[in-house]
């Protein structure tokens, strides 16, 4: 249990708070095609043993992270309401202003032609509730030694907090103390110690959530227990009162008012905006489209970006003995050595490494009327061939560690193990397989 535990601890510590793609999520018939892919790899796998297997670990969880962000990139040019020709003139997002606010196209191709865009002047951000407690002298001790509790309730649920105080300690030990206990509830409170201008300490309270709808109050509230002990334990730590209260956020679109609840938010089903800073000394953000061929160039940049990642993790365990990153290397290169002038004639170019950058120049040039069929043509081969490799990656990545074979197992004569399908095969079952 501790081996895997530690796969897990990895994973987890490396992977766990990236970014969630809307192509993370499969039909079930999607699931049973990598179901029986896992199937049919073990039906055939030899047993095999490794030698490093600490560092294995991280190669393979790595070699499949990458290769899913390679799927999710073709996915995300394969749209349904996007043919072959179309995939990387997908729409791409861009604000006149992306230091007060980011935009990010989320539509599918389908939204109607009057999102087109807009002007969105921005007053005010959505902010979280705010608790501020006395601000105490770190090196004393402003609490009788005993045992204390309290509540904190949210609008979802609610949990009580018992802590003790001990004989030599001191306020900083203690608000450090309920910290860690608050951080570690999993309440969407985030605890943590301020000072003031002659330094002393306040345990601050801050709602991940922000913005208050017309039924709510507050975003969290803190109370004592009904004991006299905790009631003025509560009087000294002064965490029960609320700072700065949270709020909505306040812009317009076109003119016309409007508030969130959060500062990210979607817009006609095609733009997802993020507010960052209010527009008051800047004027109005333009949201819009990017022209076809910056937008043809971005999309293009998606899958390279996705296609270097996967030749970084083969060079960053190129000098380790659990890795076989010579044949993940050779077989992630081989998609672009056989097309190198086809593809240097459009604007992608192969460096030494083996990675693909973009002459911006080169591609719109290849973008004109007369010769755009050609390169997306070539575009699109080039989507294609990387999505099977990395389809193929993603099942087994314990094709790429370092191992020896023990035994080969019986050729023709053998049967499928559907009860122990992740032996060799499909890793943990994450997000995706």
């Amino acid at each position: 249990m501790a081996k895997i535990d530690s796969a897990y601890a990895y994973y987890a510590s490396t992977y766990a708070n990236k970014e969630v793609s809307r192509y993370d999520s499969h039909k079930k018939s999607d699931l049973r095609k990598i179901y029986n892919r896992i199937i049919k790899t073990n039906k055939e796998s030899p047993l095999y043993k490794i030698s490093n297997m600490s560092e294995a670990k991280k190669y393979a969880i790595d070699i499949k992270e990458s290769s899913k962000a390679i799927l999710n990139a073709v996915d995300s040019l394969s749209d349904k309401y996007a043919g072959s020709s179309d995939s990387f003139q997908k729409k791409v997002a861009e604000s006149s202003n992306e230091d007060a606010v980011g935009v990010r196209y989320v539509g599918d191709g389908s939204e109607n032609k009057g999102a087109d865009g807009f002007d969105i002047e921005v007053r005010q951000l959505a902010a979280p509730q705010v608790n501020t407690g006395s601000y105490l002298d770190s090196k004393a001790l402003s609490f009788i030694p005993g045992s204390y509790s309290f509540d904190i309730n949210t609008n979802a649920s609610s949990y009580e907090f018992q802590f003790g105080v001990s004989t030599g300690e001191t306020n900083g030990e203690v608000q450090d103390k309920l910290k860690r206990l608050i951080n570690a509830s999993g309440l969407g409170i985030e605890a943590d110690i301020v000072h003031d201008n002659s330094g002393k300490a306040a345990l601050q309270l801050t709602s991940m959530q922000t913005g208050l709808s017309e039924t709510e109050d507050s975003l969290f509230s803190v109370a004592p227990s009904a004991n006299a002990e905790s009631i003025s334990m509560m009087k000294q730590l002064g965490i029960d009162k609320v700072s700065s209260p949270a709020h909505n956020s306040d812009f317009s679109l076109n003119g016309t008012a409007h508030s969130s609840l959060s500062n990210t938010f979607t817009i006609n089903n095609a733009f997802e905006l993020t507010l960052k800073k209010p527009t008051t000394d800047t004027g109005a953000a333009t949201i819009g489209f990017k022209t076809n061929s910056d937008a043809v160039a971005d999309n293009v940049q998606t899958l390279v970006d996705a296609y270097n990642k996967m030749i970084d993790v083969a060079d960053n365990f190129s000098m380790t003995d659990s890795a076989d990153a010579t044949r993940l290397l050779r077989d992630i290169s081989s998609i672009t050595k056989g097309s190198q002038s086809k593809l240097s004639y459009i604007g992608l170019m192969t460096d030494d490494d083996g990675k693909l950058t973009i002459d911006r120049d080169i591609l719109a040039g290849a973008l004109r009327p007369d010769r755009a069929d050609d390169t997306f043509n070539t575009l699109t081969a080039l989507k294609d061939a990387i999505g099977d490799k990395a389809n193929s990656v993603t099942v087994n990545p314990m094709n790429y560690v370092q191992k020896v074979v023990v035994a080969y197992k019986n050729p023709g004569h053998n049967f499928n193990t559907p009860y122990i399908s992740s032996i060799y095969s499909g890793m943990m079952l994450d997000s995706y397989a």
